[in-house]
């Protein structure tokens, strides 16, 4: 099933937004991947927008990655939403 142009924009904007939010902190991709337990490919991967390099599959982070990167990060999950849904 093709991913639709919306979802793809949006996996886009949230990594940017990890990545512009991680750098504020002063955190490594290393230390914030193992903070919130994941490894740093998948938090490079989310960073990127993408699930899959090779496939080009925007990111779809369970709910429960996105709770551990907004507390990780100091941003209310509603904020972070809100922010890449802009």
């Amino acid at each position: 099933m093709p991913k639709s142009s919306v979802e793809a924009a949006l996996s886009q904007r949230l990594g940017i937004e990890i990545g512009r939010l991680r750098a504020e902190k002063g955190l490594s991709q290393e230390a914030l991947a193992a903070d919130i337990g994941i490894s740093t490919n998948h938090l490079q991967l989310l960073e990127s927008g993408l699930s899959d390099r090779r496939k080009g599959t925007p990111a779809n982070p369970r709910f429960t990655t996105l709770v551990r990167l907004s507390t990780a990060l100091d941003v209310d999950l509603a904020e972070l939403i809100r922010r890449i849904a802009e």
